[in-house]
């Protein structure tokens, strides 16, 4: 549910989880928290696809019982896809997380405004930008802004066609240090090379990455 903050996210899947019966793992005694973290917050507004959520049990069960007991419970607006069993000493499923799949839908340009077929001039931009050594800019801060590189946080990006209007595919890095790569930046900064505004009309988070796949495509 792209409306909802990640408090309401994490209070919907507690719920459900409680409602399926699952012996769920808590913090301390009965009435504490259901132990549930998710790979990394979601924005409020972002649609999403193949988000990771840790949940910890006390007991074992098979997958398919799991899946039993929660499908009829899973909040409005999601679906369980695949269930994993994990080992339990593992790290932490946000210490995992390394980047992020964006699929980026933006308002299709005129032709006064581009001059040339959109996509192509996107393409080009996309080149420019992945062979940039720095691409500097503005992050909000409190009331004032920061400046900061967004490059190091770009891993890919690529301009494709769809029946919606132009696509940007990217990739962006979740870094302990320097942050986390946004899409819209993303996008901000291609408007800048092809040196008009790029209207976004919708964004999904596509995957969440985890460290031992950062090189897959």
């Amino acid at each position: 549910m792209a409306d909802q903050t990640q408090r309401q996210v994490a209070e919907a899947w507690e719920s459900a989880l409680d409602a399926a019966g699952l012996p769920i793992a808590r913090a301390g005694d009965a009435r504490s928290r259901p132990r549930v973290s998710f790979g990394a917050p979601l924005p409020v507004g972002m649609a999403a696809d193949a988000e990771l959520i840790d949940v910890v049990l006390t007991e074992r069960w098979p997958l398919w019982r799991v899946r039993e007991a929660l499908e009829p419970h899973v909040p409005a607006g999601w679906w369980l896809v695949e269930a994993h069993d994990v080992w339990l000493a593992g790290p932490p499923l946000a210490g995992r997380v390394a980047a992020a799949d964006h699929r980026v839908v933006l308002e299709p340009p005129t032709p006064a405004e581009t001059g040339a077929d959109p996509v192509d001039r996107l393409a080009d931009a996309c080149a420019v930008l992945l062979a940039a050594r720095r691409l500097e800019r503005q992050r909000r801060k409190g009331d004032g802004a920061v400046a900061y590189d967004l490059r190091p946080l770009v891993i890919d990006v690529r301009a494709e066609a769809a029946g919606e209007g132009p696509v940007i595919e990217t990739r962006t890095r979740f870094h302990p240090e320097l942050g986390t790569g946004r899409p819209e930046e993303v996008v901000g900064a291609l408007g800048d090379i092809v040196g008009m505004p790029l209207v976004i009309a919708s964004i999904t988070r596509r995957r969440l990455v985890l460290a031992d796949d950062i090189d897959e495509r």
